[in-house]
């Protein structure tokens, strides 16, 4: 199902972690599906010199967010701009058509980050983004963070495989496990139910 490569970046994921610093920060995805990734960047003399990533999904959008941090690592921001979901997708030696948007995102979250760069430094605001902004499927069901197992279109506020209850996370928006304390995505504290 998945190429050696996948199962390579899967389970020695390159530039994970978080830039402090960072010149510019991109996120994209829907947590309901199982796809969330941040990219920080960082920028010299036009060059990315530093790439970053924290990714909450399954095996393939690890494998993606990492190989779309080494792909962009110390390329210009033209060509890091230019990398495409075909491109990381090749690199990874193809992904299950199921799993393709992961490596759309991956593509997005970076280009975001440099956006987001390019915004600061004409300054700029940047976009605000509406909380828990979707992604799309081309037509695929959206997939438990938990379990992989396909969301019921009528109801993604419940996983009927694992059981697990989503809620909306007040900090970020995104979608979280209901009764934790923090947010998986932003790491905000959630309110306990009484």
């Amino acid at each position: 199902m998945y190429s050696d490569k996948v199962m390579d970046h899967f389970a020695n994921p390159r530039n994970v972690g978080v830039l402090a610093d960072a010149d510019g920060v991109g996120q994209v995805g829907n947590p309901v599906c199982g796809d969330m990734m941040t990219f920080y960047i960082k920028v010299e003399n036009d060059r990315l010199a530093d790439v970053k990533f924290q990714t909450f999904g399954c095996g393939a959008a690890i494998a993606v967010s990492s190989m779309v941090s080494e792909m962009a690592k110390g390329k210009t921001l033209a060509e890091a701009m230019a990398i495409t979901n075909d491109l990381v997708a090749e690199e990874l030696g193809g992904l299950p058509k199921n799993k393709m948007h992961c490596s759309n995102l991956g593509a997005d979250a970076l280009h975001e980050a440099i956006k987001n760069y390019e915004d600061k430094r004409a300054g700029r605001a940047p976009a605000e983004k509406p909380a828990g902004d979707l992604h799309e499927h081309e037509g695929e069901a959206c997939e438990c963070p938990y379990c992989e197992t396909a969301l019921e279109e009528e109801n993604k506020a419940f996983c009927r495989a694992c059981h697990v209850e989503f809620e909306e996370c007040p900090g970020c928006g995104g979608i979280t496990k209901k009764g934790d304390a923090a947010c998986i995505h932003c790491g905000a504290p959630l309110k306990k139910a009484s």
